[in-house]
This record gives structure tokens, C-alpha cells and sequence, in this order.
């Protein structure tokens, strides 16, 4: 058991298709959203190593309904983030500005490093891009698996289970980078964790 004290940011861990997700809020909005780890106390964990002190505590009703979008549109159904108001007070204004980017990218497209750089003026800040999707701290809501390398390429993911979560949510919204089906397309969806021997 963990000992929260009295800070403005909570936090609410809840079940998704994929697995148990987290997300955490303040009174200005979402700060952090957790992707599935292999269980629901290593979604737990990563949000109290994420956010030291926040509190465990039942959603209000607007929160209510971001979990629930977050949880149907990981069970495969359409849903839009934009008007989701988010509290970046600790992020940076470069990555605010990526993510603004990122936000505008429609369910089911995708847009590259070097487009997102584009649309921020200068196409040589494609790295810097991607450092700004593997800092993000709210994915699904800031749809930074819409993010590929060049050329369609996959690319990177910080989220637990790296390219294959993003290949799945890529999936979810029936996109393929390069255009085709994917390596994990065929393999049954994992319900347990793969134990080492």
C-alpha cells in the first residue's frame, strides 16, 4: 500500500481491451495517460513512479468520460480527442507546439517526423519531433502512434510494448504502414504475460 498526500494531481487506473490503463488529471486537466503494462500493478507503479504523491481516486464525471473514450477507442470504435483539455504546465513550449500538430491528425491517418517538423516551419526539426512523441505524456489523447519515420516506416514508441502496441493501435484505426498488413497481424491477441524460462 502507498501513502498519497494532498497534491492537485490524481490519478484513476481502469480496464481496456488491451489491458489496464491509467490516467492522471488536475483541476486544469489530463497530465498523464498510462498505456497497458503487464498488469494492473505495473500500470499502478509506473503512475506513482510518474507522478510522486498523486492520490488514487474515484474519476468525476469529466474524467469519467475520457476513460470512457480512451477505453472504447481501444476496443476499436472512432472517437476524437480534441476538445479533451489537457495541463501542460510542465511541458515545454517546442512540445507543446508538436503536439498541437499531433492532436489535428484524423483517426486513421498518419503523418511523418519530417511533416509534423513541416508544419512547424522548419522540415530539419524532424528529430526533435521525435524526441517530442517519445517525451509525450498523454498518447491516445496526443495520438502520437500516428507518428512514422520516413517513407512509412514505423519508427520508435516509449509506451510498454514498444512497436508492437503502436502497430496495434495503428491497426485499431485500420492503418498499416507501408500500405500492407503488419507481422503481428496474424498472431492471436496475448491475454498473459510471456514468462521467461
Amino acid at each position: 500500500m502507498y501513502t498519497c498526500r494532498v497534491t492537485d494531481q490524481n490519478f484513476a487506473v481502469f480496464d481496456t481491451a488491451m489491458g489496464a490503463c491509467a490516467l492522471a488529471w488536475s483541476e486544469r486537466g489530463i497530465v498523464g495517460v498510462q498505456l497497458p503494462g503487464k498488469d494492473v500493478a505495473a500500470t499502478r507503479s509506473q503512475m506513482l513512479r510518474r507522478f510522486r504523491g498523486a492520490c488514487e481516486l474515484a474519476p468525476p464525471p469529466s474524467i469519467l468520460r475520457v476513460i470512457g473514450d480512451i477505453a472504447a477507442m481501444l476496443h476499436g470504435e472512432r472517437r476524437d480527442f480534441a476538445d479533451v483539455a489537457l495541463d501542460q504546465s510542465v511541458v515545454s513550449e517546442f512540445n507543446r507546439r508538436v503536439y498541437a500538430v499531433v492532436r489535428a491528425i484524423p483517426w486513421g491517418a498518419t503523418m511523418s517526423y519530417g511533416e509534423v517538423a513541416e508544419r512547424l516551419g522548419n522540415v530539419a526539426l524532424a528529430r526533435e519531433v521525435g524526441r517530442a512523441m517519445g517525451a509525450n505524456p498523454t498518447p491516445i489523447i496526443v495520438p502520437c502512434h500516428r507518428v512514422l519515420a520516413a517513407r512509412g516506416k514505423v519508427g520508435g514508441f516509449s509506451a510498454p510494448g514498444g512497436v508492437a502496441t503502436k502497430l496495434r493501435l495503428l491497426k485499431l484505426e485500420g492503418t498499416h504502414p507501408c500500405g500492407g498488413p503488419t507481422l503481428f497481424d496474424h498472431l492471436p491477441r496475448m491475454t498473459a504475460p510471456l514468462r521467461r524460462v
